[in-house]
C-alpha cells in the first residue's frame, strides 16, 4: 500500500496551527478595514508571459524557481510566485482604474521551486497591500504606516525598518551606466550570478547576498550620487513624514528593486530574529508596471509579508487553545436526536459545543469530556430523555464530585443561564 506525502516544500497546516493564522488574518482584516483598504482576490493560475514580463526575464524567480506547465489548450500556465502581478492584471482587466485610485490588499498562498527552509517554503503564503492611482510622497509613507502599525498591533516590536530611494527612472539610467562602469574593472572578481546580472540588470548585484561580492561593493556608487535634487527632497520629505509619525528608521543605500518599473521609495521591514532571512515586509514604488503590463501609467506603490516568517517571529503568541463551552454526551436513540438538536441550539446560541457521536459507554465519553477541557458536561441518556431532560455537570479536575443540574431539555432561556453562571 502507498503511503501518500507532501511533496517537498509543500506543508499541511494542521489544526493545532491553523488558529494561529485564523488570528493574525483576522488582525489583518480588521487592521486593513480601518485604513479604508479593500480586499480583491485573483487566481492562483496565471498565463506565464504575466510574470516574465511582471517580474523579469532575467530575475531567479521566472529564470529558475516558477511552477509552470502547458495547459489541454497548449497555453504556458504559472502558478502565482507573488501577487501583485495579478493584482496589476486585474484591475486592468476588471476597468478599476477608470473608478479612481485603489488601495487594495490580497492575502494567500504563492509558489516557487526553491530550497526549503525555516520561514520560506516551496508553497508559502503572503499577505499584500497595493495602492493604484497614488503618487504623492505621502502616499508613500502611509502605506508604511499601515505595514508597521499592523506589525506593531500583533505584538512584533524587535523590528527595524530600512529604506531608499531609487530616484525617477532617468536617474536609474544614469546610474545603471554609473554602476557598470565600475563594475567593469571588477569583472574578474564577481561570481557567475553577478557577471549575468551586470548584463541584465546591475542594480540586482547590490542586492547579493555573497559576503565576497559584499566586500567588493563597499567602494561602489550609491544611487545618491545620480539622484536629481526633486528626488533628493522627495526622499528628504518621506524622512521627515516618518519622523512626524515616530516611526523609526534607518538608511540602507544597498536597498534595490532591480526591476526598471521601480522608483523613489524602496523599503524593508526586517528582524534580526530570522537569520538570513531577515525581511518580513517587503515593498516599494513601482510606478511603470501598470503601463508594462498593458494598462495605462498608473503611479503605484506596494507591499507583502510573508506568513510563515511572521509566525516564527510571533513564537507562542496566539496560540492558546479555544475549548468547548459544553461537551454534549449522550447515548441512545432517542437521545442521540435529541443531543444534536440540543447541539444546534447552542450552538446559535454562540456556544463552543462539541457532540460525542462516539455511542460508547458514559464512562468512556465523560473522560473524553475532560481531555476536551470543556467548563459544562451535558448528559442525555434514555432516563434524561425519558423525562424530557438534560443533566449538567460543571468540569472540574473531579467531574465526579461537582453536582449535578437537571433542566427542562427545551428550557433553552434557562439552560443558558445555567451555562454562563
Amino acid at each position: 500500500m502507498t503511503n501518500f506525502r507532501t511533496l517537498r516544500g509543500m506543508n499541511d497546516i494542521l489544526p493545532s496551527q491553523t488558529e494561529r493564522w485564523q488570528k493574525v488574518e483576522a488582525l489583518a482584516r480588521d487592521h486593513f478595514a480601518r485604513a479604508g483598504l479593500k480586499e480583491i482576490r485573483t487566481p492562483l493560475l496565471e498565463l506565464t508571459e504575466l510574470f516574465s514580463r511582471g517580474i523579469g526575464e532575467g530575475t531567479d524567480v521566472v529564470g529558475k524557481e516558477m511552477y509552470s506547465f502547458v495547459d489541454r489548450g497548449d497555453r504556458s500556465c504559472t502558478l502565482r510566485p507573488e501577487g501583485t502581478a495579478s493584482v496589476v492584471r486585474s484591475v486592468i482587466q476588471n476597468g478599476l482604474l477608470k473608478q479612481g485610485s485603489q488601495r487594495l490588499w490580497y492575502g494567500g498562498p504563492m509558489f516557487r521551486y526553491e530550497r526549503p527552509q525555516a520561514g520560506r517554503q516551496r508553497q508559502f503564503h503572503q499577505i499584500g497591500v497595493e495602492f493604484f492611482g497614488l503618487s504623492s510622497v505621502r502616499s508613500d509613507a502611509e502605506i508604511i504606516s499601515i505595514a508597521w502599525d499592523f506589525l506593531k498591533d500583533i505584538g512584533l516590536n524587535d523590528l527595524t525598518l530600512e529604506i531608499n530611494t531609487l530616484g525617477t527612472f532617468d536617474d536609474r539610467k544614469i546610474y545603471r551606466e554609473k554602476l557598470t562602469n565600475w563594475l567593469e574593472k571588477y569583472k574578474d572578481s564577481l561570481d557567475d550570478n553577478s557577471l549575468i546580472q551586470m548584463k541584465n540588470n546591475p542594480l540586482r548585484i547590490l542586492d547579493t547576498k555573497n559576503p565576497d561580492i559584499k566586500n567588493i561593493l563597499n567602494d561602489a556608487p550609491m544611487i545618491d550620487s545620480s539622484l536629481s535634487i526633486d528626488s533628493k527632497n522627495r526622499f528628504l520629505r518621506l524622512q521627515d513624514i516618518l519622523q512626524s509619525l515616530s516611526i523609526p528608521f534607518c538608511i540602507n543605500k544597498s536597498l534595490v528593486r532591480g526591476l526598471d518599473y521601480y522608483c523613489h521609495t524602496a523599503f524593508e521591514i526586517t528582524s534580526n530574529q530570522l537569520g538570513a532571512q531577515a525581511t518580513v515586509c517587503g515593498g516599494g514604488r513601482y510606478d511603470g508596471l501598470v503601463e508594462q503590463l498593458g494598462g495605462p501609467t498608473t503611479p503605484s506603490v506596494g507591499w507583502a509579508i510573508g506568513m510563515e516568517r511572521l509566525l516564527i517571529l510571533l513564537g507562542e503568541k496566539f496560540s492558546n487553545i479555544i475549548y468547548p463551552d459544553v461537551y454534549l454526551i449522550n447515548k441512545g436513540e432517542k437521545a442521540e436526536v435529541e443531543a444534536l438538536y440540543l447541539a444546534r441550539s447552542l450552538r446559535e446560541a454562540n456556544f463552543k459545543v462539541e457532540l460525542d457521536n462516539s455511542g460508547s459507554n458514559f464512562s468512556k465519553q465523560f473522560k473524553r469530556a475532560d481531555k476536551s477541557c470543556a467548563t459544562w458536561a451535558i448528559v442525555i441518556g434514555e432516563e434524561e430523555s425519558k423525562n424530557g431532560q438534560v443533566k449538567i455537570k460543571k468540569l472540574t479536575q473531579s467531574s465526579a464530585n461537582t453536582n449535578e443540574i437537571f433542566t427542562n431539555i427545551y428550557d433553552l432561556e434557562k439552560l443558558t443561564r445555567l451555562l454562563v453562571s
